[in-house]
């Protein structure tokens, strides 16, 4: 409490809530108005839409679209239930949480596990999904792959653990999350911290991601592919996966660059995903 006798404001800030049903709620952030755009964040300790999200999507706002940056169920200030997180789980509350919402068709910008949250809501639900931005998406290999990626394996380390998180723990996940340690901020630090410390263990440790990768071809909205070739989380071998299973895939691989292309990259991934947002939009090539 502060001397005024008030709690101090949050690190990341509350938005609005959408009631879902089954008493959940999904706390999400939204700016803009015209074609809606979501965005899905990836998974571990501390993550939130805001924490991935927040140098983006005010630049898409300015370009004319509605931007939805949900907090997945058991991340930021959205409910956290007692369930196991399967992808089919999440991807329900997501087609829930649109649907209060209104939302007929929108484009999709996930990374990690948002990407392959992002990737399962176009295979259950493709009359949602117009396009799809991924940014070294999960669940384009087995499980065991993932689970000797040097990130991978700190992050499980640092959740897991027993007590809270620590600073430094969350420092060392996030210096094989990005590839510039300046990037390391102490702003970064405390918005994950702030979160992880309200996250049940069960939100990761029962976490699912089935092996998507033979089932791309059935994809059949345009996709444009991010992958950083210093990703410690998820291999970079993705990237000619996804190229070659999607049937209307373009993929930029980016030097110098880790698992947070929107972070590391902010500029050209804003300029990137605009450009191939805006193609065809009311029969307008894409703008400079």
């Amino acid at each position: 409490m502060s001397s005024t006798g008030e709690a101090p404001p949050k690190v990341v800030p509350e938005g609005k809530y959408a009631d879902i049903g089954d008493g959940l709620r999904v706390h999400y952030h939204e700016a803009g108005s015209g074609p809606v755009v979501l965005f899905l964040h990836g998974s571990g300790p501390g993550a939130s839409g805001w924490s991935n999200f927040r140098r983006n999507y005010p630049v898409f706002a300015e370009r004319g679209y509605r931007t939805l940056v949900p907090d997945t169920l058991g991340y930021g200030w959205s409910s956290k239930p007692d369930v196991d997180y399967t992808l089919d789980f999440l991807i329900g509350a997501v087609r829930r949480f649109l649907a209060k919402l209104g939302v007929e068709r929108c484009a999709v910008v996930g990374n990690s596990h948002g990407g392959a949250l992002s990737i399962g809501l176009a295979l259950a639900a493709p009359e949602l999904v117009s396009k799809l931005v991924l940014m070294a998406p999960g669940g384009l290999e087995e499980r065991e792959t993932y689970m000797k990626m040097a990130g991978i394996r700190a992050m499980m380390k640092a959740f897991l653990v027993e007590g809270p998180i620590t600073r430094e723990s969350m420092r060392t996940v996030f210096s094989l999350q990005l590839f510039d340690p300046a990037l390391i901020t102490d702003e970064i630090l405390s918005e994950r911290l702030e979160i992880a410390a309200t996250q049940p263990k069960r939100v990761l440790t029962s976490m699912q991601v089935p092996h998507l990768a033979p089932r791309l071809g059935e994809i059949q909205c345009p996709v444009l592919g991010l992958w950083g070739v210093d990703d410690q989380f998820c291999p970079v071998s993705g990237a000619m996966t996804m190229a070659r299973g999607c049937k209307r895939a373009r993929v930029v691989m980016l030097s110098q660059c880790g698992h947070w292309v929107m972070v590391e990259h902010r500029d050209t991934f804003n300029k990137l995903c605009l450009d191939f947002l805006d193609e065809d939009r009311d029969g307008r090539p894409g703008q400079p």
